[in-house]
């Protein structure tokens, strides 16, 4: 375990929740390719229904329901950063620990 691991982590984890705030915001560059083709999809079939005349609201429940579903995505993967990053640094503390008992230090 290094410091520069724990560096890693913490960029991901910055990356990560920046995503997860354009999401929220309804930016669509933190989207994967089925999340972006399920919106345009949304999009598309609402356009249609809103020429038609028709009540576009299938379309805006597939566009929120997408939209939750990525920030489940961005939440589950900052979820296991963080518990990646708290294993690491109790990892780390375990061995300084074992370190000083040992009589290393």
């Amino acid at each position: 375990m290094s410091k520069s691991e724990i560096r890693r982590l913490d960029r991901e984890i910055q990356k990560t929740a920046n995503k997860l705030e354009a999401v929220r915001k309804g930016e669509w560059w933190p989207l994967n390719g089925s999340e972006r083709r399920a919106m345009a999809r949304a999009i598309a079939g609402g356009s249609y229904q809103v020429v038609r005349g028709k009540n576009p609201g299938r379309a805006e429940q597939q566009i929120e329901t997408t939209g939750s579903a990525a920030e489940m995505r961005l939440n589950a993967e900052l979820t296991a950063l963080h518990g990646e990053k708290l294993r690491l640094i109790t990892e780390a503390a375990r061995e300084k620990a074992a370190k000083k008992a040992s009589g290393w230090w």
